[in-house]
């Protein structure tokens, strides 16, 4: 099936496409008004079937991370066999005071708040997009739904983030120790949203399996498509190995109930080999990774890219440059980027992340990154998630349970997180611990992206996924 939005692709250039994008709009350098941004009046025809629980099942998902959740990574991880990708967690109340800005010559759609964007996406991702609310209000949580509903597939509330700014208001890790309040913002979206929009949520476990199930079975009958439980307790951190193996009674109890619900498994999954150990340990239905796809977005693939100073981090900042992404937002997560060594050397690490670091704008890694070749990077994503043929199915599906061998155990033992969602000092080093800039291997990540790259606004939460 074709997508609505599917790009006849002609070389050298797509800018010959934008109508295609943007019918009503004309072509203009600077982002259109308020009042020219076109919003979709009336229903649109749906070019792929509605998420289901089956949708949920069967794949790896690029979990919720602040900062490193940004577009580019989001499509990267889609082309290299994400099923399904979800977006940063954002704020009820921030997405509210947003102006929806569809760019004339990308296609890409922006939610601008005062001063930057709040929310990015592209209408290639919406078919596997899961937008992630942060909320303590039924009301609001509809309100927020109702903003973005037309540019994503599924919604998501965040009831696991641990972080002060976030349970101070009730939100995130808040919501385990106010089930009434969770499922009442659960119900509430599952009745306000079409039936084409799928309704989940993310939850931590609780410091009993009892507890657990509790609330799991309250969750369950909300209505809701899918469950992701971060197998770690509220208090727990990156730090302390996930308890993966609590999450198969979990998952038994919830197809016990017959609500044909997805659960998925989110914590110390390092990739597309190692959720063959965390599926036959849990038997969850997916499993959802963070950690290791913010250090390596393809991550989702048998056969991740190695190298990435050569094979990946230049594409991924022409991606960025192309996409008009905030050149702070690709500076940091082109920061996080590790992967393993083959071919590349010490030198040609330290060379090209300590002039990302010192980079003030794309224009200043010319010497690493020019030819500006963005659009090609574009191309071969979409042309990669075009291959997929209207399905969700990813290019490397993950095997039947049933035939998994408990062999996989001893061949993929578990490796315990490194290092937590928020950047860390550790972030600061490669995998060669060569530090990002060399005058200051001390500095964490976030102090050497400097005044260009603030902390998460009030509209970012961190959900400290594994």
């Amino acid at each position: 099936m074709i997508l609505s939005f599917r790009l006849h692709l002609s070389r050298p250039s797509l800018r010959s496409l934008s109508k295609q994008f943007t019918t009503a709009m004309s072509r203009r350098s600077q982002p259109p008004s308020p009042e020219s941004s076109p919003r979709i009046a009336k229903k649109p025809r749906l070019e792929y079937p509605p998420l289901t629980a089956e949708d949920y099942k069967n794949g790896l998902m690029l979990a919720p991370m602040v900062r490193s959740g940004a577009l580019p990574t989001r499509l990267y991880a889609l082309k290299h066999g994400a099923k399904l990708v979800w977006g940063p967690e954002t704020v009820d109340k921030a997405i509210l005071h947003t102006t929806r800005i569809v760019d004339p010559i990308t296609g890409v759609v922006s939610y601008h708040g005062k001063s930057k964007p709040i929310f990015t996406t592209h209408p290639i991702e919406k078919p596997f997009l899961i937008y992630q609310i942060g909320s303590a209000d039924p009301e609001l949580a509809v309100q927020a739904a109702k903003m973005v509903m037309h540019d994503v597939s599924g919604f998501d509330l965040n009831c696991g983030c641990p972080k002060p700014f976030s349970t101070h208001a009730g939100m995130g890790a808040a919501l385990l120790t106010n089930p009434d309040l969770l499922c009442s913002i659960l119900t509430a979206l599952r009745q306000a949203m079409p039936p084409e929009i799928s309704i989940s949520a993310k939850i931590r476990l609780l410091p009993s399996q009892e507890e657990t199930l509790k609330l799991v079975e309250r969750i369950v009958n909300t209505g809701v498509t899918a469950l992701t439980v971060h197998c770690r307790t509220r208090n727990m951190r990156m730090r302390e190995k996930a308890l993966i193996e609590r999450l198969r009674e979990i998952v038994e109890f919830v197809e016990r109930m017959g609500k044909n619900v997805a659960v998925i498994e989110n914590g110390d999954c390092l990739g597309y080999e190692d959720a063959k150990r965390v599926r036959l340990i849990t038997r969850a239905h997916s499993v959802m990774i963070a950690t290791a796809a913010e250090a390596n977005p393809t991550c989702f693939s048998p056969t991740p890219l190695k190298d990435l100073e050569k094979t990946f981090i230049p594409g991924y900042v022409r991606l960025g440059k192309y996409l008009n992404n905030h050149w702070s937002s690709t500076k940091f997560c082109a920061t996080q980027f590790q992967g393993e060594h083959a071919n590349a050397s010490r030198s040609d690490l330290k060379t090209l992340r300590e002039a990302i670091v010192r980079a003030k704008c794309y224009e200043d890694l010319d010497a690493f990154v020019a030819p500006w070749t963005g659009e090609q990077e574009w191309v071969e994503i979409v042309e990669a998630i075009e291959k997929r043929g209207g399905q969700r199915a990813p290019p490397y599906p993950l095997e039947d349970l049933t035939r998994l061998s408990p062999s996989i155990l001893s061949a993929h033992p578990a490796v315990e997180a490194k290092t937590d969602g928020c950047a860390t000092a550790e972030a600061a080093l490669g995998r060669d611990n060569v530090p990002l800039l060399a005058s200051d291997p001390h500095m964490p990540t976030v102090s050497l992206l400097g005044l260009d790259a603030p902390p998460p606004a009030s509209s970012e939460v961190v959900d400290v996924a594994g």
